[in-house]
């Protein structure tokens, strides 16, 4: 018997590329290109949605779509072809085969040995990684022909020219120098070996971190890139059916991923939270100062921007809360940097981004990383890097009307302040009851290397500095 093929000349395709560190599918969110449009070579053609953040797909070739194998809300693993484009060449490259060409599917060693020898770049900072991750079964509307489901990881970015080189070899490091280039958000891809036969070393992963003064850090282990927060998500709920008793809502990508962190976090570290109320009426009048100051002028000036403030110095003058705990090494390892993070909503759900070295950067410096922080945030753009490497959080649910909260601990991390909001009441003022701004403070912390005392000091700074705001230069 013949099998018959059609002429595949010209035709590449596209698989979904591993967006990040280890994932094994994500769902296709929009499509930005139809059959018939013309792509060039770095045009998005795609967005996505991981257990980490959403991201969008650039296409690595230029040509003709020809057509879009998923519809838009299906879940992809990684290495299935996405997109196919007529290139109008002659060649496939490595990594692509002849559309529709029939072939037995492979046998799980056959199929490894068809892949190629190390991670090819697909995205700055991102590739697609080996993995023996056993797949969920797909839906029979989302089944691929045999050709495909014995292929995994395939080549996720050709190179555009016929005589590019071979893509580089998987970076070359031991596990613990992998977990360390994580801890720090440094793409291996990126470091300069300096072992014997190409081997990258602690050292050269802690050169490649910014800024230097991280080189004699050693990081704990690496929080998940997800929410802390026990607040809803901004995700708008599926339509009901009418007279339904019941609606089913799918768990998936950044929701999915929070649940489980959370319910990792609570169930490991033991969490003590304490309370405090404050007066914060003279921070209240400092930040309206500040939002007339002209050395402010086009900064967003808010409180969140001088509890951070309060926050980082009660770190700086209690050191030892910067912290996290290393399971495997049964240490307690201290930050000497602070990379904070800002719990803020978003239409996927609670994501926790952290601004790097927050407690090298100076008023105005902080205004700005705040709103870029939060803007992108809600924009659904944030980076799984931005997630990584957080050492404390602050969670506001003081925006949505809450006195106060008890929060989950981000993991990886020692702490974490709930905001409550901020409403005059009546407090003593110098002997007299009269109406003040007040709020009240929730610090969570976890009690295997934070004791009450330690716990109890910070928080205790913190409402200091946000009720005498001048303590910000007295103490700093």
């Amino acid at each position: 018997m013949t099998t018959m093929t059609r002429q595949t000349t010209g035709l590449r395709e596209f698989k979904m590329p591993d967006v990040g560190e280890g994932l094994t599918e994500a769902e296709i969110l929009g499509w930005y290109v139809q059959p018939g449009d013309t792509v060039t070579d770095g045009q998005v053609v795609c967005e996505v949605e991981t257990a980490k953040a959403a991201v969008e797909l650039p296409i690595p070739f230029d040509g003709v779509v020809r057509e879009l194998r998923f519809a838009e809300g299906t879940t992809v693993d990684v290495g299935q072809v996405i997109i196919v484009v007529d290139t109008g060449g002659g060649e496939g490259d490595e990594g692509t085969k002849p559309v529709g060409a029939a072939e037995a599917p492979a046998a799980p060693a056959e199929a490894a040995q068809a892949q190629p020898a190390g991670r090819q770049p697909v995205l700055v900072g991102y590739g697609v990684a080996e993995s023996s991750t056993k797949r969920r079964p797909r839906k029979a509307a989302q089944a691929q022909p045999a050709t495909e489901r014995g292929r995994v990881n395939g080549n996720a970015h050709p190179a555009p020219a016929p005589a590019a080189p071979a893509p580089a070899a998987r970076p070359l490091a031991k596990p613990p120098v992998r977990k360390l280039a994580k801890d720090l958000g440094v793409d291996l891809a990126t470091v300069v070996p300096s072992g014997a036969d190409g081997v990258i070393t602690r050292e050269d992963v802690h050169a490649a971190a910014t800024p230097v003064s991280r080189a004699a850090q050693e990081p704990g282990p690496a929080p998940e890139p997800v929410a802390p927060q026990a607040a809803e998500a901004a995700e708008p709920a599926p339509e009901s059916v009418p007279g339904a008793r019941e609606t089913r809502i799918p768990v998936k990508g950044v929701r999915k991923a929070t649940a489980q962190a959370m319910v990792g976090s609570a169930f490991t570290a033991p969490h003590v939270t304490e309370f405090v109320t404050v007066d914060v009426t003279r921070t209240m009048k400092l930040v309206e100062k500040l939002k007339a100051d002209p050395d402010m002028a086009g900064l967003r000036v808010n409180p969140l921007l001088l509890i951070a403030r309060a926050l980082l110095l009660a770190i700086r003058r209690n050191p030892e809360i910067n912290a996290a705990w290393d399971e495997e090494n049964q240490e307690i390892v201290v930050k000497h940097y602070v990379n904070l993070g800002i719990a803020a909503a978003t239409p996927r759900g609670l994501l926790v981004p952290n601004i790097k070295n927050a407690d090298d950067l100076s008023l105005a410096e902080l205004s700005t990383a705040l709103s870029d922080l939060v803007g992108t945030a809600r924009e659904g753009r944030t980076s799984p890097a931005a997630m990584r490497g957080g050492t404390v959080t602050i969670t506001n649910v003081g925006v949505f009307g809450v006195d106060t909260g008890t929060p989950i601990l981000n993991p990886g991390e020692s702490a974490i302040l709930a905001v409550g909001a901020i409403k005059p009441q009546p407090w003593v003022h110098k002997g007299k009851v009269k109406p003040r701004q007040v709020t009240t403070l929730a610090l969570s912390f976890d009690h295997r290397l934070v004791d009450g005392e330690l716990g109890s000091k910070v928080l205790a700074d913190i409402a200091a500095v946000l009720e005498q705001p001048k303590r910000l230069l007295t103490w700093g």
